[in-house]
């Protein structure tokens, strides 16, 4: 699935192309996309809008409509947006589980964001102070815990495993019980990983595909995902293959110790 380096890559490309011009018409080509708002209610909200910016919050794109209306996107799994000839922008979508859904007014937008997504993890509100508040007494693993996008937003499972292992941490590792300077390194981690993850173009392992159809470069860097029975990179320890958050997790268990076991209680 597309994540937050993906999204933006897609966005910066596309932004150029698109801002200051004019939708003048959108064809919906399979109403599962807008469900359940109707194709021609849709259509017409956007039609002879002027796009004034595209923006992203977490894995949506936002095209920003004159009169306050805004085209919000999520690519899925399998969803590439392509603009084939400078005038055509086509939603490419293979297993068709992406969405489209127009918002009237600046305060639905906000609305529909704030009962899904949590902080930005590029933005200056995602502190180490504010990444402790959302960890303290959780019990769930570090890695579900990043996946949840009511926490923060965009982080999917290639760029949590990356970050996990450049913060030393176990993916079973109870959230909760992150020390503070844990939690620092884990901050730092998150926002490099997605960093390098934009600055190589997002990461092609099946069909994510940049807005000119070109593959990203991110799966050329990995230091942890898809490298199993592999060497570590700083220990030489075979990358190891493990479920967390119910998703294929890729961690060296010599730099990444894993949890102890809990006791049971005496009677």
């Amino acid at each position: 699935m597309p994540e937050l380096p993906e999204v933006e890559t897609i966005r910066r490309q596309l932004a150029p192309a698109l801002e200051g011009r004019v939708l003048e018409r959108l064809e919906v080509l399979d109403p599962r996309w807008c469900e359940p708002a109707p194709p021609d209610e849709v259509a017409d909200a956007v039609a002879g809008r002027a796009i004034e910016s595209l923006g992203r919050r977490g894995k949506y794109l936002i095209l920003e409509l004159e009169d306050d209306v805004h085209l919000v996107m999520h690519l899925r799994m399998t969803g590439n947006l392509l603009l084939d000839d400078g005038n055509r922008l086509v939603f490419s979508d293979v297993r068709r589980f992406g969405t489209g859904v127009v918002l009237l007014g600046s305060e639905a937008r906000d609305a529909y964001f704030a009962a899904r997504l949590g902080v930005e993890p590029l933005g200056p509100d995602f502190t180490a102070d504010a990444l402790r508040a959302l960890a303290r007494g959780r019990r769930a693993p570090v890695k579900a815990f990043l996946l949840t996008q009511e926490r923060i937003a965009g982080v999917g499972n290639i760029y949590a495993d990356e970050a996990l292992f450049r913060a030393r941490i176990h993916p079973l590792r109870p959230v909760g019980t992150l020390r503070r300077g844990q939690l620092e390194s884990l901050r730092e981690a998150i926002v490099e990983t997605l960093e390098e993850g934009i600055d190589a173009r997002g990461a092609t392992i099946d069909d994510f595909r940049n807005a000119d159809g070109a593959s990203g470069a991110f799966q050329d860097r990995f230091l942890a995902y898809g490298r199993e029975g592999e060497p570590c990179v700083r220990c030489g320890t075979p990358i190891r293959k493990l479920r967390a958050a119910g998703r294929g997790t890729y961690v060296c268990e010599r730099c990444q110790r894993r949890p102890r076991a809990r006791r049971p209680a005496a009677r």
